[in-house]
């Protein structure tokens, strides 16, 4: 069963002669099956490569007019999968784009730390980024009824939304698959670069993270808990989130000095990984992290929806000195807007200090009452 992926309205937004869409996520997320399912509709001639193939590394690496010209030949569309494992690919895009009159370039690709630095200043002004995340609500929205999300809801704070875990019907099958992403592909990336050999501290410094969620963290402590410096733990955690495990939450602040910016927060980008990480994946009346769970669940769906949709945002949290609180603060054409994460029925009211210190910011309670109009476009609930 194939869930239709809201990407596609993106790639036919931003795919046009002379451009390269280059198309980024976590492995197993759908990024080779969104390329199959835009070429499906395709009505020009197109080549289909994969960057992992030795020859075709051969021609899309040979910086080479003429080399790059014959491979591409007659095709109106060069399509890449892997794009990431061909050498010095963004100069070549860039040869392609340029010297052969109307070519479109689809580029997909696991590891942002790679991709985007060969493809980065050699394609600038010549190409659009997209994020492909696991499924997000607004797609099972698209083939579910009010009731069925509802129903669905706990499977989706323990086990994620990976499309084949979505797609699993068996408990004992989303385990495995999940265990098998955590020990096959979660850290492949990472481990593939020069000089990154610690997988062990790796995981070790996820599983850390994965008890931290909603709070902010102290690399130095991290550091000292793992034996490793501060600044190997930063350079992890960059990776991490490049690698589209994390996502980063920086602190906001307009230079208060009872605000608090020192830290971040991190979220995973799904929370099934996060449970596989601490093997835990016990339902939600036997747990004592469902807020936890909630939180990273409603700012992970709230980022999809918001790159799916490209409605751009700046995206922090909130606190001062004191521990006055908001969960998620998004800037967007220049207001901002607080939002407050609660599992249970309590009805916080905005903290005294942030209205105070920005009386023309919004602010919103999210609850499992109204968290649909949080992560969904309007009218779609």
């Amino acid at each position: 069963m194939y869930i239709r992926q809201s990407q596609l309205e993106n790639i036919h937004r931003y795919l046009k002669p002379g451009k390269v869409v280059v198309i980024q996520g976590a492995r197993r997320t759908g990024k080779t099956t969104l390329l199959r399912e835009f070429l499906k509709v395709e009505t020009e001639p197109y080549l289909l490569v994969n960057g992992e193939d030795i020859t075709v590394q051969t021609y899309l690496a040979s910086q080479s007019i003429e080399k790059l010209s014959s491979f591409v030949g007659q095709n109106r569309l060069l399509a890449i999968d892997e794009a990431q494992k061909v050498p010095n690919i963004g100069l070549n895009l860039k040869i392609i784009v340029d010297h052969i009159p109307g070519i479109r370039v689809i580029a997909t690709g696991s590891s942002s730390f790679e991709l985007a630095r060969h493809v980065g200043e050699p394609l600038t002004g010549r190409k659009s980024t997209l994020i492909q995340y696991p499924l997000a609500q607004m797609e099972l929205s698209a083939i579910e009824q009010r009731h069925e999300t509802d129903a669905h809801m706990e499977s989706r704070l323990i086990f994620g939304s990976y499309p084949e875990v979505v797609l699993f019907a068996d408990q004992r099958d989303r385990e495995q698959y999940l265990k098998e992403i955590v020990s096959s592909y979660l850290y492949k990336d990472i481990l593939e670069l020069e000089g990154i050999r610690q997988a062990s501290k790796i995981g070790r410094l996820l599983q850390l993270l994965a008890f931290q969620i909603g709070k902010e963290v102290s690399c130095a402590e991290l550091g000292t808990g793992l034996g490793i410096s501060k600044n190997t733990v930063d350079r992890y955690l960059d990776l991490l989130e490049k690698a589209f495990v994390l996502q980063r939450l920086g602190g906001f602040s307009r230079n208060l000095r009872n605000e608090v910016t020192k830290n971040s927060r991190y979220y995973f980008i799904d929370n099934g990984i996060r449970n596989a990480l601490i093997n835990n994946f016990n339902p939600i009346d036997l747990r004592n992290d469902v807020g936890e769970l909630w939180e990273n669940y409603l700012i992970m769906e709230r980022r999809k929806r918001q790159e799916y949709l490209q409605e751009p945002a700046g995206h922090y949290f909130w606190r001062t000195y004191a521990k006055k609180e908001i969960d998620l603060v998004e800037e967007r054409s220049g207001r901002l807007h607080g939002y407050e994460i609660k599992w249970g029925k309590t009805k916080p009211r905005p903290p005294k200090e942030w209205a105070n210190a920005y009386p023309e910011a919004t602010w919103q309670s999210v609850s499992r009452e109204n968290y649909l109009g949080f992560i969904l476009p309007s009218g779609w609930f």
